[in-house]
């Protein structure tokens, strides 16, 4: 596996997981290729905790089934409109850890701690899910945006102060467009 496999830009775990299916070219490219492939995603999103040796033959199924409703319910939601959510609903049911109350003698308090009984595919997607309830709920959807490259299809959750990021990422696609309109108004300027 190669850092370079899947991409982290968009501010937001749920966002992350959609950003698995982005362009090159005119071509879209799916990085989610395999149950292992997902495993990989989660690790590098810092979900590690949760991989298991192996990935079972339904992983990529559902990974994939989620990433097409999420993608959905988004779009929907932007416009103001329902949709349904089986799949997410199905992970967040099924997935779900059990809460454990605890005394944490370090702190002198008590918390709270997440436990997964059986690390099923559906526990694997909880996080994803949970961030993705949590994105269509508790985020002003006005700033979740698509890079305005004309050739990315990347998600992002716009922070910036002002709220007038443009790209994915300036490394991404920020250079290139801003490069590339410099070379415009160049052109313009010698006509």
């Amino acid at each position: 596996m190669s850092y370079s496999d899947f991409i982290f830009v968009a501010n937001n775990l749920a966002l992350d997981f959609l950003n698995t299916e982005s362009l090159a070219g005119e071509s879209v490219v799916e990085r989610l290729t395999s149950g292992e492939k997902v495993l990989d995603w989660l690790q590098e999103a810092a979900l590690g905790s949760l991989r298991n040796s192996e990935a079972s033959p339904n992983l990529l199924e559902l990974a994939i089934r989620l990433r097409e409703e999420m993608k959905e319910c988004l779009a929907m939601a932007k416009l103001g409109k329902p949709y349904g959510a089986d799949t997410v609903n199905l992970i967040l049911e099924q997935g779900a850890p059990t809460l454990n109350l605890g005394w944490d003698d370090k702190s002198g308090r008590f918390i709270v701690t997440e436990r997964y009984g059986a690390i099923t595919d559906e526990a694997l997607l909880h996080p994803v899910a949970h961030a993705f309830v949590q994105l269509v709920t508790d985020i002003d959807l006005n700033l979740v945006k698509q890079c305005e490259a004309p050739d990315c299809i990347l998600m992002f959750h716009d922070q910036t102060k002002s709220h007038r990021r443009r790209w994915c990422s300036m490394a991404l696609c920020g250079n290139r467009m801003k490069v590339a309109a410099h070379r415009t108004r160049a052109q313009q300027k010698l006509r």
